[in-house]
């Protein structure tokens, strides 16, 4: 079965980390850039990271730049998105996805892989 599939997230209080993890099933991951978008309730969905297929710089929405980190292992079959002192406003499911081509924030320039999303709460 081809899939991404994440793992990670939860609830924290303001201010606190947590990791999210997106693993390729059933087929290779480093020939695919990926993206993380949020989504919270009632809101546009947004784009957070992006970090292309063979790595390098990774792009991010100026309102997490500085407080997450993307990085992949491509012999892994992995990727993970490290998010630090996060804020309320961060909250909300969490998905990765693939692509092809240059980075990108905007969820259209994923086609066809998804992962299942994953829950972050901040909250005290």
């Amino acid at each position: 079965q081809v899939a991404l599939v994440q793992s990670g997230g939860g609830s924290v209080q303001p201010g606190g980390s947590l990791t999210l993890s997106c693993a390729a099933s059933g087929f290779t991951l480093s020939g695919y850039k990926i993206g993380w978008f949020r989504q919270a309730p009632g809101k546009e969905g947004e784009g957070v990271s992006c970090v292309l297929s063979g790595g390098g710089d990774p792009e991010y929405a100026e309102s997490v730049r500085g407080r997450f980190t993307v990085s992949r292992d491509n012999a892994k079959n992995l990727v993970t998105l490290q998010m630090n002192s996060l804020k309320p406003g961060k909250a909300g499911i969490y998905y990765c996805a693939g692509g092809t081509g240059l980075c990108a924030l905007d969820p259209s320039d994923y086609v066809g892989r998804w992962g299942q999303g994953t829950q972050v709460t901040v909250a005290s």
